[in-house]
């Protein structure tokens, strides 16, 4: 397309989004590849000046088994749960907050926009309860498993992050949580990401992952639209497996409490924040209602 031409199909969507909220879950290879990562902000940057009030959520899973590693500490997973004793909880503590959340708001800097680098236990912005044990397969036996420090959001201190959104800042946020006892855990981004979406009554949520969206069977097609029945149904009958899971349940639930549309797309490809959202076809999966019948 000609420049002129991916400006004039941009119009409508930046006239539309202007002013509304967008949660975007950072994840994926972005999160260890500089030059993803740095892609991806400008992006977020762009949307931030054309109107819209940007939260940003990140993941961290790779870097903190890495520094795990470094430090003469052996990750431990139970089928592909990670267990977080304390002394793991310290270090994704130190990935979390002290790496990868402080170089996002840096890239925020870089850009020309100001961000605000939080964790979900500043100001009691997530509160969590301890996770129950979990069911597991193992060999042939279902087991339950302690997951240790680990925790799932049962409140979101919204007023916060609208204060942060109010002023011009762009909320950068590390899925840490804190129970009503004070203690620190670790929470899911993606789930965290959705549950902000929902306090936040935000107008759409995006999932930016490894994969091109919500695929077939076989994996040689991606559903660029898709209504909650049809993504139900999908996850029902297996046809969505691994991964996926907890992204696309997080978009279902956000769907279902007030957010309107959620989207799982490739953060690895140039400006797909951009596309994605811009562009009449998109590059990725969006989900919505049943009951609304506009995808936009």
């Amino acid at each position: 397309m000609k420049r002129e031409d991916i400006l004039t199909e941009a119009l409508p969507y930046i006239q539309q989004f202007r002013g509304k909220k967008i949660v975007i879950k950072l994840g994926g290879h972005a999160m260890i590849d500089p030059a993803v990562l740095d892609t991806v902000i400008q992006d977020a940057v762009l949307l931030h000046y054309v109107g819209m009030k940007v939260v940003l959520v990140h993941g961290g899973g790779p870097e903190i088994t890495q520094k795990m590693q470094a430090m003469g500490k052996e990750p431990k997973f139970v089928s592909g749960l990670r267990i977080t004793d304390r002394e793991t909880l310290e270090i994704a503590q130190m990935v979390l907050v002290g790496k990868i959340n402080s170089g996002i708001v840096s890239l925020i800097a870089k850009f020309g926009a100001r961000g605000v680098g939080i964790s979900g236990n500043d100001g009691n912005l997530l509160i969590a309860k301890k996770l129950d044990l979990q069911k597991v397969q193992i060999g042939d036996e279902e087991q339950e498993v302690d997951l240790g420090h680990v925790g799932e959001v049962v409140e979101v201190n919204a007023r916060l992050l609208d204060v942060l959104l109010a002023n011009d800042y762009i909320p950068v946020i590390a899925p840490l949580a804190i129970d009503r006892a004070g203690q620190d855990l670790n929470v899911n981004a993606d789930t965290a990401a959705g549950e902000i979406a929902i306090a936040l009554q935000a107008y759409k949520l995006i999932n930016l992952t490894d994969v091109d969206g919500v695929m077939n069977a076989g994996r040689t097609r991606t559903f660029r639209r898709l209504h909650a029945h049809e993504a139900e149904a999908m996850m029902a009958d297996g046809s969505i497996a691994g991964g996926m899971i907890p992204k696309l349940k997080a978009c279902m639930k956000a769907l279902q409490s007030g957010v309107r549309f959620a989207h799982i797309v490739n953060g690895n490809k140039e400006h797909g924040l951009l596309l994605e959202l811009f562009t009449d076809d998109g590059i990725g999966t969006m989900v919505q209602n049943d009951g609304d019948p506009e995808f936009s």
